[in-house]
Formats: C-alpha cells, structure tokens, sequence
C-alpha cells in the first residue's frame, strides 16, 4: 500500500493576512515565532493591557506597532485578523470585541470556557459574517491531513478502539492560569481538550461519557481517565493529567488495520500504518517539530479566508462546540466526585 499524500496547505507562497495579536503570553510567543520562521504571514501589531509588555514583546519580535489597549489594536484598519492569546476565561469576551469590529478571529483552545459561553461567539461570528476559528492546530498538521485521508478511504475498516493521552507536569501553581478556576483551568481544557478532539476526529461526538478523575483544592480539575461510547460500538479510551508527563501517544485501532501516532500526538511527528505483516512509516518531512507546527493552521486559514470562507472545514465551529459538549460532561463529573 502507498499512503496518500498530506492535503496540508503550503507554509509558503499562498495568500497573505495580516495579523494582530491579543495577549502577548507564552503561547502567543510561540506562535509568531513559529509564524514568522515557517510562513509569509506577517503579523503586523501587538496589544496588552500593558503597553510596555506589548511593546517589548513587539520589540523583540520585530511588529511594528503595539498597542496599550485591546480596543486600540481591533481599530486598526490594517489588521485583518486577530489571534486571541489570553487565559480561558478572555476568549469570549476578546472575540467579541474583534469581532464587532470586523475581524476575523483565530482563538486559542479552547473556544470558550464551555459550550455555552463559545456558544455566544460562534453566533457572532455568523452573524456579522467573518472567519472565526478555535485554534486547534494538531488538524492542520500533514500526519493529520494523511491519516483523515486513511479514515475517509475506510482503510481501516470499522474503527472499534480510540486511545490518546496528554500528560504534562505543571509543576508548581505559582499563578499559572491552568491552576486558578477563576481563569477556566483544569486539566480537561487545557490539554485534554487534545485526546478528546482526537478521539471526536476519528469517531465524531459519543452517544455517552464517563470519567473519574482528580481535583485539586484549588478547585480545578487535575487529572481524568475517560471512556467515550459511540452510537458504532465504538470506544475512546483517554487520559489527561498536569501532575506528570505522559507518553502522548495515540492509536486507532479498526478491523483492517491500525494507525499508531508518535509521541507528541498532538504536534508535527509522524505515524506508523500497520496492516497484518505490513508496517509503513510516514515521518513529516518539513522539518518543523513541537510548537513550530503551530504554523500549518495559519496558512490553511489564508487561503480559506482568501477564498471567501467563513469556518475551515478541517475544523469548523460545530466541532468546537461539539467537543466542548463533551469536556463539559465530563468536568461536571469529576467535580461531583470531589
């Protein structure tokens, strides 16, 4: 067997946007750098709460302008989009402000702090007809675009088994938003939203969900082992934890034949296509590992936009919304275990 050939979009030479960023974090550090050295977007301002904090970080990235005001950076009239950084608890009410005033929006993970709350943003976005996205990168990626190929094609033949893991040691609190309740943490949203969407991508929304699982005494969810029926037969077995680092492996497993991800699942890698005696490896040749694969998602959203689409296909707001559903259902049942 041959495998296909990854759809992803080309990181050079398609349609160009430009960028504007709210929330110069960690993550948004990663992501104009992964941007800037893969792609020929061009991220053009920068804005916090802090004008210095953005002017640094604009400094040290080469934007050209930054802003001391969220406000200030959604009027620019030479920002085309916005790629919204802040902790959980912002992406709401940061997409809205992009949002009314005209921009498209690319959102870190996850959409909302629950169905109900990405609900809210997904309406607008509709309504005042711009591209909205929740930034869920591992989809854009080319072992993701080959193995959905494998799925659709049913080289696999009837999928029975999903299992996925994300485990990463946090370490201390110390202030991190992923340990304060108040900003939407827990492990559930912030790293398990990846073995839930993996399983969700291979096997679509379960028909049910159970889970057991760890708090923390500052009142976020810590860790959570969960098993996800589907309508088929089918199950997912995932893990999520911010205590230790896991393998972050992933598997499908059908009745013709396996796919087995590499660790990180999640990031630019490759995978193994097994059948009977046959084993074939796909390994991404670009290059890019970890974070720099942040970069396939941007390029994919210029040429959707350019194209006068509102949602990506690969990964549209109903998914979000469906995936949410789930991480809600299962955080409820953790929180009632105390």
């Amino acid at each position: 067997m041959i495998l296909p050939n990854s759809t992803a979009t080309p990181l050079r030479g398609g349609p160009t946007l430009r960028w504007g960023v709210l929330a110069p974090g960690g993550i948004a550090t990663d992501w104009v750098a992964a941007m800037h050295a893969n792609t020929d977007q061009l991220v053009v301002a920068v804005a916090s709460r802090s004008a210095d904090r953005a002017a640094e970080f604009a400094q040290k990235h080469g934007i050209e302008r930054s802003y001391g005001s969220y406000e200030q950076l959604v009027a620019d009239p030479d920002v085309d989009i916005v790629y919204i950084a802040a902790p959980n608890v912002f992406h709401q009410p940061l997409a809205l402000l992009a949002i009314a005033a005209g921009k498209h929006v690319l959102i870190e993970k996850p959409l909302g702090i629950d169905a109900a709350d990405a609900q809210v943003i997904v309406d607008a976005a509709r309504a005042a007809g711009v591209f909205a996205m929740e930034a869920m990168w591992t989809r854009f990626l080319p072992q993701t675009t080959i193995i959905a190929q494998l799925l659709a094609h049913g080289e696999l033949g009837d999928v029975a088994m999903v299992t996925a893991d994300f485990g990463a040691n946090f370490g201390e609190p110390s202030g991190q938003p992923v340990f304060d309740p108040a900003m939407g943490g827990g492990s559930l949203r912030d790293i398990g939203i990846y073995p839930v969407w993996f399983s969700q991508f291979v096997l679509g929304a379960p028909s049910a969900a159970v889970t057991t699982g760890r708090m923390l005494a500052s009142g976020v969810d810590a860790q959570a082992a969960m098993i996800l029926d589907h309508a088929t037969g089918a199950q997912a077995v995932l893990h999520t934890t911010m205590l230790a680092d896991t393998p972050t492996e992933a598997r499908i497993s059908g009745t013709r034949a396996r796919v087995e991800v590499r660790t990180p699942f999640y990031a630019p890698n490759g995978f193994a296509f097994v059948r009977d005696e046959e084993r074939i490896e796909f390994t991404d040749g670009t290059g890019l590992r970890g974070r720099e694969g942040l970069a396939f998602q941007t390029t994919a959203i210029a040429q959707h936009i350019a194209a006068g689409r509102t949602e990506a296909p690969e990964h549209p707001l109903d998914t979000s919304l469906t995936v949410l559903r789930t991480l809600d259902g299962l955080r409820e049942q953790i929180e009632a275990q105390g």
